[in-house]
């Protein structure tokens, strides 16, 4: 990842980890971005996990774009999900609407179970941290 300002931190000796990576660093301006859900710029929910993760993750890219980061900018997420047993049973198709956003950038990230979200129908939270070049 040389060049774009993050570089990954995997301990020599471990596993390479599915869909994260263990650690990044890097050096420029932050971008903090609030929880963002699956909801569309008029405000209509998508629906479905992976519908609305789909779009969340969009909406973390068109928050991003305003401080001119694009996804391999993003050095962390964290994810709030209220379904754990239905986010494991979509992987496949989540991965899919990574591949479709984010390309092959894994940066730090957790996935949380959550009882609910502030908005009664979201399905999933996504926070992230960016660190974009000077």
């Amino acid at each position: 990842m040389a060049g774009r300002g993050l570089t990954v931190l995997q301990p020599a000796g471990w596993p390479r980890p599915k869909g994260y990576a263990n650690g990044m660093v890097g050096s420029g301006r932050f971008a903090l971005l609030g929880g963002q859900i699956g909801w569309d710029a008029e405000g209509r929910m998508a629906q479905g996990l992976v519908a609305q993760t789909l779009q969340a993750l969009r909406n973390v890219l068109a928050v991003l774009a305003e401080a001119g980061g694009k996804p391999e900018h993003v050095a962390r997420m964290t994810w709030y999900v209220v379904d754990m047993p239905g986010y494991r049973a979509a992987q496949k198709e989540i991965g899919a609407a990574w591949r479709e956003t984010m390309g092959r950038h894994f940066p730090a990230m957790a996935v949380v179970g959550v009882a609910s979200l502030v908005e009664r129908d979201a399905l999933v939270e996504i926070e992230a941290i960016a660190i974009l070049p000077e």
